[in-house]
C-alpha cells in the first residue's frame, strides 16, 4: 500500500481509532499495508494512548497519517476527527483490533460500486480461530428487549420472533439487508455521511452504532451485511481490563440512545425491562454458581456486574450520570 499525493482524492480512506492496544494496532496496520489497494489513505486517530502507540505509527508505518489527540475523546469523536481529515469516496472505519485479509477490500468496493443505494456496509466478522461471529442486530424495541431479558432468544433460536434483538436466528452466512451493523468495521459512502452526519459525540463508547444506523435508515439509505467479505476481529481488547466498568458504560449508552429516540415516557418502560434483564441474570447465575463449581468464579463476576448495573439503573434519573 502507498498513499496518494495530498492533491489526489483516493477511492478509499481507512480510519482507525486507537487507545492502548499497541499489539493489535501493529497487526491491523500491517494487514492494511499488505492488502489495501494502492493509493488507500490510512488515518490513525490516537486517543492519548500511553502504551507506545503514538510512537509506533510514525516509526513503523510512515505512510500512515497520525492524529494524536491530547486526551481520550472516545470512539465517536475519534472517528469524526478521522472522517473530517479524510478524502476518500468510501470511508472504512476499522477497529484497531481488526486484521483485514486479502480480498476483503476488493469485494467490498465491488459491492458498493454496484449498489449505490447502500449507505453503510459491514463485512462478516471472524474470531481469532476463524469462526463466524455475530456482527448485526435489530433495532431495539421494548418487545425484543423483553425477549432478551427473559433469555427467550437463547432458549428458542431459529425464528425471527425468538431470535430477537441479537438476531439469534441469523447465522451470518449470507448477504442481506439489516437494521443495525455493529461498529467494529463500517464502510460508509461519503455522500451518505454528508446527508446523515457523523457519529453522535454524546456517545463516548457504545450506543453510537445503534444511533448511526437508525439515522442512516431514517435518511433512506440501506444497510447491508456482506457475507462474501470477512475480516478477523479479536474483540474486547480495551474492555478486558475493566469489564464491569465497560458493561455499565454500555448500559448507560443504551439508555442514552433510548431517551434520544423514544422520549421520557418510553424510557421508563426501557428502565423496567433493563432492570428485569439484570434480575433474571442475577438469579440465573446464582443457580449456576451453586451447581457448577468449575465456573463459580465467572458466575460470581457476572452477578456482581448485573448488581452494579441494576443499582445504577434504579438510582439514576437521567440518560447519563
Amino acid at each position: 500500500m502507498s498513499s496518494l499525493p495530498e492533491t489526489s482524492n483516493p477511492l478509499i480512506s481507512v480510519v482507525v481509532v486507537t487507545w492502548n492496544a499497541k499489539r493489535y494496532v501493529e497487526e491491523c496496520l500491517s494487514s492494511l499495508r499488505m492488502h489495501a489497494p494502492r493509493g488507500t489513505e490510512v488515518i490513525v486517530v490516537d486517543n492519548a494512548s500511553s502504551d507506545g502507540t503514538p510512537q509506533l505509527v510514525p516509526d513503523n508505518f510512515p505512510e500512515v497519517r497520525l492524529i494524536a489527540n491530547p486526551a481520550n475523546y472516545g470512539f465517536a469523536r475519534g472517528n469524526n476527527i478521522g472522517i473530517a481529515a479524510s478524502r476518500g469516496r468510501y470511508l472504512f472505519l476499522v477497529n484497531s483490533d481488526v486484521n483485514v485479509p486479502a480480498g476483503c477490500f476488493q469485494k467490498i468496493i465491488e459491492y458498493m460500486d454496484t449498489h449505490p443505494e447502500v449507505g453503510l456496509l459491514g463485512p462478516q466478522m471472524l474470531g481469532p480461530h476463524r469462526e463466524i461471529r455475530r456482527s448485526t442486530m435489530r433495532t431495539p424495541t421494548l418487545l425484543n428487549l423483553l425477549g432478551r431479558a427473559l433469555a427467550l432468544d437463547s432458549m428458542l433460536r431459529g425464528t425471527r420472533w425468538a431470535g430477537g434483538f441479537l438476531m439469534g436466528d441469523f447465522a451470518h452466512d449470507r448477504t442481506r439487508e439489516v437494521e443495525v451493523l455493529n461498529g467494529w468495521f463500517w464502510v460508509a459512502r461519503r455522500e451518505a455521511i454528508k446527508q446523515v452526519g457523523g457519529l453522535d459525540e454524546q456517545f463516548f463508547m457504545y450506543g453510537e452504532d445503534l444511533d448511526w444506523c437508525y439515522r442512516f435508515r431514517a435518511a433512506g439509505w440501506k444497510l447491508v451485511f456482506l457475507a462474501d467479505a470477512s475480516a478477523i476481529h479479536y474483540g474486547g481488547m480495551s474492555s478486558a481490563a475493566a469489564p464491569e466498568h465497560f458493561y455499565l458504560e454500555m448500559q448507560r449508552a443504551n439508555l442514552q440512545y433510548w431517551t434520544k429516540h423514544h422520549g421520557a415516557l418510553s424510557s421508563i418502560a426501557f428502565r423496567a425491562v433493563t432492570a428485569l434483564h439484570e434480575l433474571v441474570r442475577i438469579a440465573g447465575y446464582a443457580v449456576i454458581r451453586l451447581v457448577k463449581r468449575p465456573v463459580r468464579s465467572e458466575a460470581t463476576h457476572k452477578i456482581r456486574r448485573s448488581r452494579g448495573s441494576l443499582s445504577w439503573m434504579l438510582r439514576s434519573s437521567g440518560a447519563r450520570q
